[in-house]
């Protein structure tokens, strides 16, 4: 039996309890966003092969458009969020056509610049709200369900991301996903098989970038503005440092690495207000401003000495601790 879906329902279980836990709703929805995309972003590099610099380019677009369809059309949150993630996957489609052809680092190169340039398109436009961004989205009702409640999104937000989790494991265990490991382990062999692998990779794109971007548009709904931050360069690096932390290939990996980043990011401060008082050292009272710096070192330390991430290698130590049990 497989227990990996056991496994993948008792964390979701886990999360649903966070709430009562006193776990703060906002931070583990922004998480929950985070992960998706991270997840989504996995999709592409851990089971095709493909590395995109511009990834965050989906993560803006899906969360301009929900934003604007939320505050300026007056959709409902779910329509909002269909509308941003439906703009993402065109978007994704575009650049895919564009970039798929290219392999390697012409590929990443393609997508970071078409990504530059829809970042300054956005900068420009006058939906978006240019630096100052998009704010006051409102978060409206489900069903009757007033989402102003912080508590009432938080399991709209949680089904989200179960759903998109549950998209990305069927299709890595699908004939399609077999297909994009082919690609991705041997791409002239699977030619050679009969497979269209320009076709296959611009669908795991596509699908890749409409993850994304309902990761993005629901992010618009728990905070309530899209900002510039969503669509720039060092939001593409952000994900890219996510996916090798928590684990490239591994289903649960991004979602342990955004976790990782995103609660640095937040808790950081408070971290350096605790070892100051510790050590007495008054540095770390300026560890709050220094949040790149530290997922900087973090960086190195997963490239010197947790290649496969933090879940890959807990995946491999345990295979070697079970290794001697099963020869007795």
């Amino acid at each position: 039996m497989n227990k990996k879906p056991l496994g993948y329902a008792a964390l979701f279980i886990a999360i649903a309890l966070l709430p009562f836990l006193g776990v703060y709703p906002i931070f583990a929805m922004k998480v929950m966003c985070y992960a998706l995309f991270a997840c989504a972003f996995n999709l592409l590099i851990g089971f095709t092969g493909l590395l995109s610099f511009g990834h965050a380019a989906f993560l803006g677009a899906a969360a301009y458009a929900a934003g604007h369809a939320l505050k300026v059309w007056g959709f409902p949150p779910l329509l909002g969020i269909a509308f941003g993630t439906l703009m993402a996957a065109l978007a994704g489609l575009v650049f895919g056509l564009l970039a798929i052809r290219r392999s390697g680092i012409y590929f990443s190169m393609i997508t970071l610049a078409l990504a530059q340039m829809l970042f300054f398109y956005f900068l420009q436009a006058p939906f978006t709200g240019g630096e100052d961004g998009l704010q006051s989205v409102p978060r409206g009702s489900f069903l009757g369900i007033n989402l102003e409640n912080d508590n009432a999104l938080y399991y709209l937000v949680l089904a989200i991301f179960v759903f998109g989790f549950w998209l990305i494991y069927r299709t890595v265990h699908s004939p399609f996903g077999q297909v994009l490991t082919s690609i991705r382990e041997n791409e002239a062999r699977a030619t050679s098989l009969g497979y269209d692998a320009a076709r296959f990779k611009l669908m795991a794109f596509v699908l890749s970038a409409g993850l994304a971007g309902l990761a993005g548009a629901t992010k618009t709904l728990v905070l309530g503005f899209a900002t510039l931050t969503d669509a720039i360069w060092t939001t593409s690096g952000l994900v890219i440092l996510m996916t090798l932390v928590g684990g490239m290939g591994t289903m649960v990996g991004p979602i342990v690495g955004a976790l990782v980043i995103i609660a640095l990011e937040n808790k950081i401060g408070d971290l350096g207000q605790w070892l100051a008082g510790v050590t007495g050292i008054q540095w770390f009272t300026g560890l709050g401003e220094s949040v790149s710096l530290v997922t900087g070192l973090i960086f190195i330390l997963c490239v010197l000495a947790f290649r496969r991430g933090l879940v890959g290698e807990a995946g491999a130590l345990w295979e070697r601790l079970r290794k001697p049990a099963n020869a007795r």
